[in-house]
């Protein structure tokens, strides 16, 4: 218990290092900060899309759900749904130039509780998410040894360890050296000193990243986007070389269309596309709301997602390629223990003919033996053997879950398998901070645009949100810790972010209205934009975001929500439902993180009540970009500050003169 206070200590020591050099270096910022380059722009938005969701979720929903026809059904809710929606968040965000906040109070202060909601979202799935990266630096700083630790089982006594011995060496190395897990989420268990350090790290890389804002998260997502695409390659070509990968890659992709019939289905794919672009979270807005005016928003929409699309497959290329050589490799092994005991039990007993070469189990392929098993292996009777079907297929659809078991059990298999396991994990780590980034600037762009004081004390803004995320985040540092992971991922995030697009979406279609949201996007972007989106913001993305409401909502109430829990005895998983505690927390986190809606617009209402202008009473907090300037320097040039009718009615709105701490500011939201 005193390796985590000295941790705590450490962070209280840092943050009061940070405090310092935050009042020490303060300075009031005259303009709105802006990306240095396109290519920094979109390696942000796609380092934010891309994360890990893509290299795991994903292969093992299509897994799942029929292979080839999943994707099919992924990329039709992609262009229907996707698209339109990320395209509204990239242009709400570019023209209006605030973050979530002050986008919706502009379209209607009634609806300022969306970008307060989607504040809090971000929040909840930051404090696990870093656990994740935290795990990540874990297994990174465990692959530089040789063998890896968790390649063979630990000995205890003159045998191994039971519950390792039972279950895999990799299974063990997880559950019991990496988190030290208790069997149910109803025993808490000391905090895990080691994933404390490394949950304590990755706050620390996410602060060093994010404390000058877009300036340092842009340089630093050259790195962090571009590297995982290049360890993918590298998988890729190390993979498809494997024996046993053009098996895995065909079970992936066969078709089987009958899964369309599903209706729990189209709800994985549509959540997973709604997850896969980071769509409600206000992070899109964020980013896109440092562009110039007439960035081609519409295109970047189209690349990004198409980009995220790419990337999904080729993961799934990569996971299935390795996963095909590890059930190759394991079914070889069953068919020649199997063989063994057969000749060697025909040697002493006498048996019927086998009809099959069981001395020349070097040369004899898995279908051979699976069909000498289904006509003749399965009706022998070994005393003190039984021999298995060992199917390659049984072995595909085991382990694809969780990358911290499936896939360093096949890196184990490798030649050198310390350098692809470095490599691997380095990845894992990359893909988490760019996402993390992008979740930490959906926190903290609303905040700084609507908040003067926060604005003025970026830096330190920035430390104190990470130190309070770190003292949050010790409650997932537990022995129980990774059962609260997996209750925040299922239930924090999914049904608030879907009724947060669903007030955007009704916000700009029927609020603001789409008619007049594509003529101001015409004259920000000097082209005008299909009317085909009219319809997918009005009709389409709204009944399909209901009709994933309704299938997400009917899911939680005839099905008990359960988690799985790890059985020490058993050395083996299984489902357990949440105690009554565990409901209450879950149906709290997600009531809390759709509460601001509501109240925004009850705060609203009450104050036209009372015949005060929600502008009037939030003037103690108006954005707080003074002049902007709009310093990025992209490609393209903004519309002349002296041409009024080169601004659109959505911006001419946003521009006024305030009094405030003895300043005269001026601020406009657009480029100047």
């Amino acid at each position: 218990m005193h390796q985590p206070i000295s941790l705590t200590a450490s962070a209280a020591l840092l943050l009061l290092v940070l405090f310092y050099r935050a009042l020490k270096n303060v300075t009031m910022e005259t303009a709105r900060d802006g990306w240095d380059s396109k290519v920094e722009y979109f390696l942000a938005q796609v380092g934010f899309s891309v994360g890990l969701g893509n290299v795991w979720r994903f292969p093992y929903l299509c897994h799942q759900n029929g292979g080839g026809a999943f994707i099919l059904l992924y990329v039709l809710l992609m262009v229907l749904v996707g698209v339109p929606l990320f395209f509204l968040e990239l242009a709400a965000g570019q023209s209006i130039r605030q973050g979530s906040i002050g986008v919706w109070r502009h379209i209607s202060p009634k609806l300022v509780g969306i970008g307060y909601s989607s504040c809090v979202v971000c929040f909840f799935v930051a404090l696990y998410y870093n656990v994740i990266i935290g795990w990540s630096i874990f297994y990174l700083g465990s692959s530089f040894k040789y063998p890896l630790l968790w390649e063979t089982c630990p000995t205890e006594g003159n045998g191994t360890v039971k519950e390792c011995a039972a279950s895999s060496p990799t299974a063990y190395f997880w559950y019991r050296k990496a988190l030290d897990i208790t069997d149910s989420i109803d025993e808490t268990g000391e905090f895990n000193p080691i994933i404390t350090g490394c949950l304590l790290a990755a706050w620390v890389i996410v602060c060093l990243a994010m404390y000058k804002g877009i300036k340092s998260t842009g340089k630093v997502m050259y790195f962090s986007s571009v590297f995982p695409y290049v360890v993918l390659l590298c998988f890729l070509i190390r993979g498809v070389t494997l024996d046993g990968a053009s098996e895995g890659i065909k079970f992936m992709f066969y078709p089987r269309l009958e899964i369309w019939a599903d209706v729990q289905v189209w709800r994985q794919a549509a959540t997973q596309v709604f997850f896969a672009l980071g769509l409600g979270f206000g992070s899109v807005i964020a980013y896109s709301s440092y562009n110039p005016r007439n960035n081609n928003c519409h295109r970047d929409a189209f690349t990004v997602s198409g980009v995220n699309l790419m990337t999904s497959i080729l993961a799934t290329l990569v996971v299935f390629a390795v996963l095909g050589f590890r059930a190759k490799t394991i079914a070889t092994e069953c068919v020649k223990r199997n063989m063994k005991a057969a000749f060697e039990a025909m040697s002493s007993t006498p048996l019927p003919d086998l009809l099959i070469n069981a001395s020349d189990v070097e040369n004899m392929t898995l279908n051979e033996y699976e069909h000498w098993y289904r006509t003749r292996g399965q009706q022998l009777n070994i005393s003190g053997y039984n021999i298995t079907a060992c199917s390659l297929e049984e072995e595909l659809k085991q382990g694809t879950g969780l990358a911290f078991i499936a896939f360093t059990e096949a890196m184990t298999l490798f030649p050198g398998s310390p350098f692809w396991s470095a490599l691997f994990f380095l990845m894992l780590l990359n893909l988490g901070l760019s996402t993390m980034f992008g979740t930490m600037a959906g926190i903290l762009t609303p905040l700084t645009d609507t908040f003067k004081t926060l604005c003025n004390h970026k830096f330190l803004f920035t430390a104190c949100s990470c130190a309070v995320g770190f003292l949050i985040g010790l409650m997932f540092t537990q022995r129980c810790g990774n059962y609260f992971v997996a209750m925040f991922d299922d239930y924090s995030a999914t049904l608030p972010l879907i009724i947060v697009v669903i007030f955007q979406t009704f916000s700009v279609a029927w609020v603001y209205g789409a008619d007049r949201f594509l003529e101001d996007l015409k004259l920000m972007l000097d082209r005008p934009v299909p009317v085909v989106y009219k319809y997918m913001w009005k009709y389409v993305c709204p009944v399909a975001m209901l009709g994933l409401l309704g299938a997400s909502l009917l899911k939680m109430v005839l099905e008990r929500p359960t988690y799985i829990a790890w059985n020490r005895e058993k050395a083996s998983k299984e489902d357990l439902p949440y105690p009554g505690w565990a409901l209450a927390v879950l149906s709290t986190l997600i009531v809390v993180a759709f509460l601001p809606v509501p109240i925004g617009f009850i705060h609203s209402l009450l104050l036209e009540r009372l015949g005060q202008s929600p502008a009037d009473a939030e003037a103690g907090y108006m954005p707080c970009a003074t002049t902007d300037t709009d310093q990025t320097p992209l490609d393209t040039l903004p519309p002349s500050a002296g041409d009024p009718s080169s601004f659109s009615p959505l911006l001419e709105e946003n521009q006024d003169t305030h009094l405030q701490n003895g300043h005269i500011e001026h601020f406009q939201s657009s480029a100047v």
